[in-house]
């Protein structure tokens, strides 16, 4: 993992309020709900070239601010929701981070290419074969 080596924790920001999960009356008495807020623009963490790659990769995440926001709110407690927040952190970013493969162009093989024609070949026998016959029934 790319961002495993790189302490995120002191730039994180976090927000908490009442959730609509499980929990019962416990979800209308506590702040179980946990919001993370990263600054990506303004990070120490991130160099310029991550921060271009994460910008563009998680831009439906990030609001015009340059803000990442995620929410947790399955569990009925508020440390195991913030856990799972930073847990998806981590994992959006070793996603955006992560480098592409590119992809290597290959030929069709000879036998792929004979296929192909007599497929083709195939398929026009079938559409002369309708022409054929609808022209029987005509008269």
């Amino acid at each position: 993992m790319l961002s495993e080596n790189k302490d995120f924790d002191k730039e994180f920001v976090f927000k908490s309020s009442r959730s609509g999960g499980k929990g019962g009356q416990n979800v209308n008495k506590v702040e179980t709900k946990i919001e993370l807020i990263f600054d990506i623009v303004n990070s120490a963490t991130v160099n310029e070239e991550e921060k271009k790659k994460i910008l563009l990769k998680l831009q439906n995440r990030i609001d015009k601010n340059g803000m990442l926001r995620l929410t947790s709110q399955t569990e009925r407690s508020q440390f195991m929701n913030k856990v799972k927040v930073i847990k998806k952190f981590y994992s959006l970013i070793d996603k955006a981070l992560e480098e592409e493969k590119l992809r290597s162009k290959t030929k069709p093989s000879k036998t792929s290419k004979e296929e192909r024609i007599q497929s083709k070949k195939k398929n026009s026998v079938k559409k002369v074969l309708r022409k054929v016959n609808l022209k029987d029934f005509s008269d």
